[in-house]
């Protein structure tokens, strides 16, 4: 058996209540390309309706997309479906699965600003250093306005934990 090697990140999907209200978000406030926009997707027998079908099951009915890309070209998929429920905490983190993604900006605190401003909310007090009084390197977590939970790196994953232990 040969020896894995590293797989690029390729995109993440996220569910949101709103389509329109967050490709609003994530452009103005992420800085993300908007790729294509806002798309209704029917449960039919066309390529896309079949192969959705084959990752939901039937009876799906419909749901809308869109695609983003960020600065380091990563794509995102915005999802909007038909009777979406919101759960009131969405910060289920000992339970299996994604329960965060994160986003890297030298400043921060501007960037959790601009997330307040725009309907989010600080999962967290104020930034925290990984390493103070030694390094710059700095972290938050975030809810997005639709309550996906993000975090914000003031540095490279690579370089904060080049470090080893903390």
């Amino acid at each position: 058996m040969s020896k894995a090697y590293p797989r690029s990140f390729s995109h993440i999907g996220i569910s949101v209540p709103d389509l329109e209200a967050a490709v609003k978000f994530y452009t103005e406030v992420m800085g993300w390309y908007l790729i294509m926009e806002p798309t209704e997707i029917v449960e039919d027998d066309s390529p896309i309706g079949a192969m959705c079908t084959d990752v939901f099951g039937a009876n799906w009915e419909k749901f809308r997309i869109a695609h983003l890309s960020t600065g380091d070209r990563i794509g995102v998929e915005l999802f909007q479906f038909k009777d979406q429920v919101n759960p009131e905490n969405n910060f289920e983190y000992w339970k299996t699965g994604v329960f965060h993604f994160c986003v890297q900006d030298p400043n921060v605190e501007e960037l959790a600003e601009k997330i307040v401003a725009a309907g989010g909310k600080k999962r967290m007090p104020a930034p925290r250093y990984y390493y103070p009084d030694k390094k710059p390197y700095r972290m938050i977590y975030m809810e997005d306005p639709f309550g996906n939970i993000l975090e914000i790196y003031s540095h490279s994953y690579e370089l904060i934990y080049s470090e080893g232990a903390y």
